[in-house]
This record gives C-alpha cells, sequence and structure tokens, in this order.
C-alpha cells in the first residue's frame, strides 16, 4: 500500500522525507513535487528500481528518465567533457527549468535505459525536491503520469494512474506547471537546443553560443544571421517532469521525457 506525507511545510516536513528517503533506499518508487509538474522518482544508481518507474508508466528502455540533482558539484561526478561554455549555462540556471544533455561518466554503476552514453541532468527550483535530494542523491524522475495521458499537477491525479506502484507520494499542493524545462544538448562541438521551454534562446544566449531548434552552425566566412523568430522560448505542452521518453517532462508528447543527445523523440518531458 502506497501513503501519502505533506511537505508543504519546511518546518513540519521531516518525517515525510524521511519516509520517501526509506522507499527509495528500499527501491521503491515515489512522487514528488517539482517546479513544473510532478515527478516519479527513484535511486538513479538502482537498475531494478529504474525499470520499475519505467514499467509503472508504461514505457520502455528506448525513453530513459533524465535525473534530478541536488546541486551544481553534482555536475562532475556524473558527466564528463563538461564545456566552460556547457558550465556557465548550469551556474546560471540552475536551479530552474534548464536540463543539459552530456556524456555520462562511464564509470557509473547505473542503467537508466538506452541513453547512448549520455544523461540529462537537472537541479529543480522547489524546495521540498531539493530537501529529498540532498539526502537520498540523484535520482531517475520522469513525470508523474501514465503513457498518454497528461502530466499530474497534484498528488491526487498522479495517484488516479499510478496507484500502488509508487510506495510514497509527497503532497507539495498544486504543481505550477504551464512551461517544462529547456533542453540543451552540450554532448557535440556546439550547444544546441532539442527543446524549447522555461529558459529562452535569448536568455542563453547572453550566457553561452546556443544553436536554436534546426539552426545550423555559420561557416567562418558567412554572415551571422538573425536568431530563427520563435526560437526564444516556445511554451511546451507540461504534461510530465522530466522524462517521458528518452531522458525528461509537459503534454505526453513534449514533457514527459527528455531526448538523449542521441534521440529525436519529441515526447520529452522533465521535472
Amino acid at each position: 500500500m502506497s501513503s501519502v506525507h505533506p511537505v508543504t511545510d519546511p518546518n513540519a516536513w521531516g518525517s515525510s522525507i524521511d519516509e520517501a528517503v526509506n522507499a527509495v533506499s528500499r527501491g521503491g518508487l515515489i512522487v514528488l513535487p517539482t517546479d513544473t509538474v510532478y515527478g516519479i522518482g527513484a535511486d538513479a544508481f538502482d537498475a531494478q528500481a529504474v525499470a520499475a518507474l519505467l514499467a509503472a508508466k508504461g514505457r520502455g528502455r528506448q525513453m530513459p528518465p533524465p535525473v534530478l540533482v541536488p546541486d551544481t558539484r553534482t555536475l562532475d561526478g556524473l558527466a564528463t567533457d563538461v564545456s566552460a561554455d556547457a558550465r556557465a549555462l548550469v551556474e546560471t540556471f540552475w536551479p530552474g527549468g534548464f536540463t543539459i544533455i552530456l556524456p555520462a561518466q562511464p564509470s557509473l554503476a547505473w542503467d537508466l535505459g538506452e541513453t547512448h552514453g549520455t544523461v540529462a541532468l537537472r537541479m529543480p527550483d522547489h524546495p521540498a525536491a531539493l530537501a529529498l535530494l540532498r539526502r537520498t542523491g540523484p535520482l531517475a524522475v520522469s513525470s508523474a503520469n501514465a503513457t498518454g495521458r497528461p502530466a499530474a499537477l497534484d498528488v491526487t491525479t498522479a495517484q488516479e494512474q499510478l496507484g500502488d506502484s509508487v510506495t510514497v507520494y509527497l503532497d507539495g499542493g498544486d504543481a505550477t506547471g504551464g512551461v517544462a524545462s529547456t533542453i540543451v544538448d552540450a554532448t557535440g562541438p556546439h550547444l544546441r537546443v532539442v527543446r524549447e521551454g522555461a529558459v529562452s534562446l535569448e536568455r542563453m544566449r547572453e550566457i553561452a553560443p546556443v544553436l536554436g531548434l534546426g539552426e545550423e552552425p555559420q561557416e567562418a566566412d558567412e554572415e551571422p544571421q538573425a536568431p530563427v523568430p520563435g526560437d526564444a522560448g516556445a511554451t511546451a505542452d507540461v504534461a510530465a517532469t522530466d522524462g517521458a521518453t528518452a531522458t525528461g517532462d509537459v503534454t505526453e508528447a513534449s514533457t514527459d521525457t527528455v531526448p538523449t543527445a542521441t534521440t529525436s523523440d519529441p515526447e520529452a518531458n522533465d521535472g
């Protein structure tokens, strides 16, 4: 049987966080609030728990979940080849609606699915989620919904869709929802947007050179082109928290998973 625990008051949520931590340590699934939508989470280093997460959503290994982290210091422990520009984006937009795809550390003993050697990372801007992550460490987190259904914006909706497949539900009230995280692929020679969302292209370009959707890098002898209209932060349809098809979560078709660097699957949602 699953249980629901409130996390609306930082002064009183200690026992609720304890229950979630215990569930994760035993290989169980939890539902947690994030700054986008509710997410279903599991220990990122427990392959059976991650497999259970995908099964609860009705997804396969070809749709690996993204990983939520508690702070920027986790970046180098989970990813490699982090460029100065990628690091600048992370330091500017974490915590918040910004997911970055990087080469995963090859020494890590985890199995998130068919990631092709990459990992999608995000630090959510939600106090209860961060309090939990500081206790558990990195969590594989996807939107708290069954495949084909909208992401949950409250615990009741998550329960209706996921039922007793989840051990502990953390109730943080209504999620803000609305806009999924922006996803940037940092695995190649150029930073490239693979999903527009909460952070606009213009805002990112104030920090580092980033290619918009469908945009190709300029040749050295070409005149620079103006940004493509609309590249700056289209609103994504939120149906997930971070990870519906490859590694992240909006509408089931755009926010439930984060596309890996080698996957163009549009069904990406992240928390």
